[in-house]
């Protein structure tokens, strides 16, 4: 019986035919999405069209509720800002997604500064940090620069379980390494109980990116150590659009401003400079679709001693 259904020309065209599609599909591409990594991992996406932004969306299939996610962990990404308008609205476009494809439960803290003092990354993030924890216990807090964009998807935005972990080890600007050896700048991820534990960051950094050094050294005063993402999964587009601002790149300007840290300088201050000693004015808190906005006045530069 099975060798007279093969024998028949109804059966054989209709076989015939199945191939042929089946052939055409993966010529032009349709479900092409699905295999594309196996067939070709060299290819380069334009995130600047939306159907490469979403190509990874679960292979296609719909985002399962938060009823039906009971075990994925609940992230905090906070982001330092001031009169970045433009990083703001390219690094909302990319995040999103990004963090959907990981099937996270999240929200975002902007944090802005106002006025025209000297930016201070590091006391904004501790500002984040403590508004943050007022709506929710995160399990995560991601402390993310608002003009990074992360190109791998395999990056995951989770905590490391022991150390705090710095996730941005590979940024294109920097030829895809550590600009230094205790660079801890652009993203990193820590459990509360671990910003608690090394006191957070520092408040008193304005306008340079010193305060990284200081963050390795506290870290390793707390008894704890940095891991960082590995090269190949840490990486990240850094947007240029060549603006004069001073927080264009916060790791590389040096102000006038710049207190010079050092190992024994840390050890002195980190148990009394940083959340524990945090002030700060909280101007507004706004709940937006996409983020949430909480403007802040930080004060200004103390003058030298």
């Amino acid at each position: 019986m099975s060798l007279s259904r093969v024998e028949n020309p109804c059966f054989l065209l209709f076989l015939f035919v199945f191939q042929a599609i089946f052939i055409l599909i993966l010529y032009r591409g349709g479900p092409s999405n699905v295999f594309r990594g196996f067939l070709d991992s060299h290819q380069i996406l334009d995130y600047s069209k939306t159907h490469d932004v979403y190509t990874n969306l679960s292979l296609f299939t719909q985002a399962p509720s938060e009823e039906a996610m009971p075990y994925c962990s609940v992230q905090s990404p906070i982001f330092a800002y001031r009169n970045q308008e433009k990083y703001l609205h390219h690094l909302l476009y990319y995040i999103h997604p990004f963090l959907q494809r990981q099937q996270l439960s999240y929200s975002i803290y902007l944090i802005q500064q106002v006025g025209n003092g000297t930016f201070n990354r590091a006391k904004l993030l501790n500002v984040g940090v403590r508004e943050a924890l007022k709506d929710e216990d995160w399990d995560c807090l991601l402390l993310h620069d608002v003009d990074l964009v992360p190109e791998n998807d395999y990056n995951l935005y989770v905590c490391d379980e022991y150390y705090p972990k710095h996730m941005a080890s590979a940024m294109d600007k920097f030829q895809y390494t550590l600009p230094y050896k205790s660079f801890f700048g652009g993203v990193s991820a820590l459990t509360p109980e671990h910003y608690m534990k090394m006191n957070g960051f520092p408040n008193t950094y304005w306008g340079s990116g010193g305060e990284n050094d200081d963050i390795a050294t506290r870290i390793q005063l707390a008894g704890m150590k940095i891991v960082r993402t590995s090269p190949h999964l840490g990486r990240y587009k850094v947007m240029d659009y060549n603006e004069e601002t001073e927080t264009q790149e916060p790791w590389r300007r040096y102000s006038s401003f710049f207190r010079p840290t050092s190992r024994h300088n840390t050890i002195k201050t980190w148990k009394d400079d940083g959340m524990n000693s945090l002030e700060f004015k909280l101007l507004s808190r706004t709940e937006h679709p996409l983020y949430t906005n909480i403007t802040v006045d930080i004060g200004y530069v103390p003058p030298f001693s």
